[in-house]
C-alpha cells in the first residue's frame, strides 16, 4: 500500500486543506503483508474522523493500511475540523466540501473508480453521522455506508449539553429537524420514496456502554421501520479506539466489494 499525505486547495473552503490517502499497490516480495490490486481504478472507502480527531487519526490509532491491503481498496481520509460535516453557520462550508468537491478532487488526483458500486463511506462518532448523512443524501453515489458509534440524532436536546459551543457554531439557530442534517428524517424519506436498488446498504455498530447507545437504537428501529438494508451490531464497548479498531475490521469485511 502507498500512504500519501495530500495537501491541496479547496475552492468550497477558500483555503488549503489536507487528506490522507492509502492506495493499493501490487507487490510480490514484501514480507508480512499481502497486497491486492483488482483494477486500474480502485474501489474507494471515504473514511471520516470524529469530533476531536483529524485526517491522520485512523492511521495513527488503527492498522487501517494493513487491514485494507488484502482487499485492494483505496482509503480517503479528509480533514473537516469540528464541523459535523455541515455548511457551518459560523465557519466553513464543509458539507459542500465533503459531498461535492472532495470526491471530484480525489478522483482527479488518484486512480479511483467513479462507479457507485465501488464507492463507500464510513466513520466514527461525528464521522459515523457524516457517513450516513452522505449516503442518505446521495444514495446515487454510494453503494454502502457504515457508522461506528455514530451521533445518530442531532435533534436530541442533549446534543446542546454535550457539544454546546460546537453545536452553536455549526447550526446556530437553524432548525435541524426535517433538514438534510436530520438522519431520522432522511431514513424515513428514503424508505418511502426510493426503490430498493437506489438505497445504500448500511452497517451500524455501537457499544452498549457508549453514551450514544440509545441514539443508535433509535436509528436502528427507524431504519427497520423504513425497510432499509441495515446490518446492526451491538455488544460490550465504550466510545473509544479499542472498540473502533475492532469494528473497522468488521466493516471492511462487510463492504460489498466487487471481486
Amino acid at each position: 500500500m502507498a500512504l500519501i499525505q495530500c495537501n491541496f486547495y479547496a475552492e468550497s473552503l477558500g483555503l488549503s486543506t489536507t487528506m490522507s490517502v492509502i492506495l493499493p499497490e501490487q507487490t510480490k516480495t514484501q514480507i508480512g503483508l499481502t497486497n491486492v490490486v483488482h483494477t486500474l481504478r480502485h474501489p474507494t472507502l471515504f473514511l471520516l474522523h470524529g469530533l476531536s480527531d483529524d485526517h491522520t487519526t485512523w492511521i495513527r490509532r488503527t492498522s487501517i493500511e494493513r487491514y485494507a491491503a488484502a482487499l485492494g481498496i483505496a482509503i480517503v481520509m479528509p480533514q473537516v475540523d469540528r464541523s459535523f460535516y455541515a455548511d457551518m453557520v459560523h465557519g466553513n462550508r464543509y458539507w459542500t466540501f465533503i459531498s461535492e468537491e472532495l470526491p471530484r478532487v480525489a478522483q482527479s488526483f488518484f486512480p479511483l473508480s467513479e462507479a457507485r458500486e465501488d464507492n463507500f463511506v464510513a466513520g466514527l462518532s461525528m464521522g459515523g453521522y457524516g457517513a450516513f448523512k452522505l449516503a442518505l443524501n446521495h444514495p446515487e453515489r454510494f453503494a454502502a455506508a457504515a457508522s461506528l458509534s455514530g451521533a445518530m440524532d442531532l435533534t436530541d436536546p442533549r446534543c446542546l449539553e454535550w457539544w454546546p459551543e460546537v453545536y452553536q457554531l455549526v447550526f446556530g439557530n437553524q432548525k435541524v429537524e426535517g433538514s438534510n442534517s436530520d438522519l431520522l428524517h432522511l431514513v424515513s424519506t428514503l424508505g418511502a420514496t426510493a426503490v430498493a436498488a437506489e438505497k445504500p446498504k448500511l452497517y451500524q455498530c455501537c457499544g452498549t456502554e457508549d453514551y450514544l447507545y440509545d441514539q443508535n437504537v433509535l436509528f436502528r428501529d427507524t431504519c427497520m421501520k423504513a425497510g432499509l438494508d441495515l446490518t446492526y451490531e451491538e455488544g460490550p464497548g465504550d466510545h473509544n479506539w479499542e472498540y473502533w479498531d475492532q469494528q473497522i475490521q468488521q466493516v471492511l469485511r462487510w463492504l460489498p466489494l466487487r471481486r
